[in-house]
């Protein structure tokens, strides 16, 4: 069998909207046909304004987040300013890049909310980015991007993009095997950040 087979699933929404972005993950670790766990973060905070939400290897995502978070803070001191949203991604490309021959296997999205206003980017496990409204990544994404196309609009409120965000997870939760129990929903905005959990329904 190949190893292949082994690679974790998940699936990955991020949407930018009227007053900052939003990232959500599911919440299931399945290598294979085996759940490995039901409870795993796949969102995660970089700094007071910005955040990262990850689909793939969980170590290469931990890691990749614990050092861009470090760097970041270092940046800040150093500048005595707050990082902006396309320096966090740059900062993770290339570090991805430079692991280009041993990739971290991780694709993933980074939001936040700077003097630019709201932004999203979406990087490869080879480093590439891509400024995007919208995203989604994993083994879900082809299911998700369905709903995403077909309902997003340029200027959403809160409660428009969270609906949204919510049905291409569902979407996804229904038809990926790897993806399921639950999800976690985590909201930039220039007030600062919230996070929520919606329960399996």
């Amino acid at each position: 069998m190949s190893e292949l087979m082994y690679l974790p699933g998940a699936t990955t929404v991020g949407i930018v909207f009227k007053d900052g972005v939003l990232l959500t993950s599911e919440k299931r670790l399945a290598y294979g046909s085996f759940v490995l766990s039901k409870a795993v973060k796949k969102v995660f905070l970089l700094t007071d304004n910005i955040a990262a939400a990850c689909a793939g290897l969980v170590s290469d995502m931990q890691s990749i987040v614990r050092i861009s978070a470090a760097y970041l803070r270092l940046q800040e001191l150093e500048t005595n300013r707050k990082p902006s949203v396309r320096s966090a991604a740059k900062l993770m490309s290339s570090m991805l890049f430079e692991m280009r021959l041993f990739p971290l296997l991780t694709q993933t999205l980074v939001g936040g909310v700077d003097d630019e206003g709201p932004s999203l980017y979406v990087l490869d496990p080879l480093g590439s980015v891509i400024r995007d409204d919208y995203a989604t990544v994993g083994s879900g994404a082809e299911i998700a991007i369905g709903i995403l196309e077909a309902r997003y609009k340029s200027g959403l409120d809160w409660t428009s993009a969270r609906e949204l965000a919510i049905a291409g997870m569902r979407a996804a939760m229904a038809r990926d095997a790897a993806s399921g129990d639950g999800i976690d929903v985590l909201r930039v905005t220039p007030q600062g950040i919230s996070e929520e959990y919606l329960p399996v329904r």
